[in-house]
């Protein structure tokens, strides 16, 4: 029995995986994107929490400090959370829901940030096909 890749030209995918077009799992269930967003929410809470501490002890190396302890932090219990947060989810479901959080928030800055305009009605939704 000839299977369908014998008749395939050489050099042909006749399948596409699943998996292929995923951005791989590097760091506790986050992709390389959601990693940079974690680290920079992290280390800009770092820098706000360094520089008063920095001004109480007298030491500059605070900052740097509070920086390396709360991305460390952030990594950890922000990569559980985000973990737990995805789990059963479409792959895309993050980026929607930060998009969503920003449309109703900040319309403004959601029109100049993105090229889409994001559905944000709540309420009931109806066919149109009633009687009368």
């Amino acid at each position: 029995m000839e299977s369908i890749q014998d008749n395939a030209p050489e050099g042909t995918v006749t399948f596409l995986p699943h998996r292929l077009n995923r951005q791989p799992i590097v760091v506790r269930g986050l992709t390389a994107d959601e990693l940079w967003i974690c680290t920079g929410l992290s280390a800009t809470t770092g820098l706000g929490l360094g520089i008063p501490l920095a001004w109480v002890t007298g030491s500059i190396a605070m900052i740097p400090t509070s920086i390396v302890v709360s991305i460390t932090a952030g990594l950890f219990i922000g990569g559980g959370l985000l973990r737990r947060q995805k789990r059963g989810r479409p792959e895309i479901w993050l980026y929607r829901q930060m998009q969503w959080w920003m449309a109703c928030r900040y319309p403004t800055l959601a029109n100049v940030l993105s090229d889409q305009e994001l559905i944000t009605r709540s309420g009931f939704w109806t066919t149109g096909r009633g009687g009368v």
